[in-house]
This record gives structure tokens, sequence and C-alpha cells, in this order.
């Protein structure tokens, strides 16, 4: 994992702004690797390039994701394995995927498959109330290393670095900063974990964060995934 130095003489904290926690990040306390996660990636990655039921985003349709994805991208040997790993590392003794209020299934489980015209760097958090580890397998097999998964701290207007964490009460980056969205400006990126192929990279949902980039543009060279989330207990 690439840690980024900060400005070196960063300006105060304006007062009477919106405050984030900070904690710094760390493998093997709040980020953790697995460089072999599948025992068969490329036949993960096989399977789900010869899908044909994907759901498309952005810029296909109207949605606020980008690319395609579909739902199942392990089979469940695959993810019982994936799953042991993760209560292994975490300590957790139970993992479930939560459902929203309104009903709706979350993105567990999911392969996405975004080129690089499709979207870009969108730092966030994912809910609270919905997950509290998220995780991503990268499955090209030449990918950009430069494409996998930023972590970042906020950037206030005169230069200041904030916090990298949403905490209870706040569900979200929306309620906790008071604002549905940020340009990308405001964000100052912490570190990044270069996209390998077979590589998972696990996290706790509420560290802002993001895809560092996407690449490709046809169907076998754009950026591949399988993505996750959990509670857990």
């Amino acid at each position: 994992m690439q840690i980024f130095a900060l400005p070196s003489q960063p300006a105060p904290i304006p007062r009477g702004v919106p405050l984030l926690p900070y904690e710094a990040p760390q493998l093997g306390r709040n980020i953790w690797l697995n460089e072999a996660i599948l025992p068969d990636p490329q036949q993960v990655a096989e399977r789900c390039l010869a899908q044909q039921n994907w759901l498309y985003g952005f810029p296909q349709r109207q949605e606020r994701w980008p690319g395609m994805r579909f739902h199942g991208a392990l089979e469940p040997a695959e993810l019982a394995s994936v799953e042991a790993w993760v209560k292994e590392v975490t300590g957790a003794r139970r993992l479930w995927v939560a459902q929203a209020p309104d009903g709706a299934q979350l993105d567990f489980n999911v392969a996405q498959l975004v080129g690089q015209h499709e979207s870009g760097p969108r730092p966030h958090t994912d809910s609270l109330a919905l997950c509290r580890y998220a995780a991503v397998i990268y499955l090209n097999r030449h990918a950009d290393p430069d494409a996998g998964t930023s972590f970042y701290r906020l950037r206030y207007p005169n230069g200041a670095i904030g916090g990298n964490l949403c905490r209870a009460p706040h569900r979200n980056l929306a309620e906790a900063l008071g604002v549905r969205g940020l340009p990308l400006q405001a964000w100052h990126e912490e570190a990044r974990v270069a996209n390998r192929f077979n590589r998972m990279v696990l996290y706790q949902a509420n560290r802002v964060h993001s895809a560092t980039r996407y690449f490709g543009s046809e169907l076998r060279d754009k950026r591949l995934t399988a993505v996750f989330f959990w509670m857990a207990q």
C-alpha cells in the first residue's frame, strides 16, 4: 500500500466547518490485503465476462453507478472461502448482508465492469446502516496497477487537511458534511492499493475511498472487479 505525504505546511482547519474523525490507514488494522484470494481467478474472470445478464449503468442509462454489473460473481464455495478469510483477519464471528429499508438488495457479490470513459474517482463512504466492511477483488490479469483503490482525507478550500471517517450518528458523508457531494479537488489522496490480479482489498466501509481510476474500452479490457459489503458481529 502506497502512502502519500501531506503538504509540507498544511493550513489550519477553519473554524465552524464540518469535521470528520481521522484514523491513519494501517494494514492489518483497518485495511487488509490477500494477494491470492481465489483458487482459480481466471475461471472467475472468464465466467463473469461470459455473462449475458448484465445490468447497465451510466452512461448507457441514467444511473448513479457506472458501467455494467451483475449479481453472483462468485459461486457459493468461492464465497464461503472469502468470508472465512474476512472473519479470520477481522475477528468477526458472523457476517451478513443487510437489506435496505425499502427492501432493495445491496450490490453484494457483484461483478463490475467499468471503462475509462464511463467514470472516474468518486470518494465516498458506504452506509453505516448497511455495512461495516467492504471489499474488492481485482480480476484483470493485465490491469493498470494505478487503477486500484484509493483512500482519502477531506481537503478544505484553504488547503487544510481533515479526517477520513464517517461515524455515528451520521450514516454517510452527506449527513456528516451537510452536502450531497463534493468535487474530487475537495479530497486529498492519502493511500492507494494497486490493482493486481487476484488481490482482494478489505477495508472499513466508513473510510472515505474510491476506485482510483478505470481503464479500457472493450469488454475484455475494462476494469473488472467483484465487490462485497458485509455487516459484522
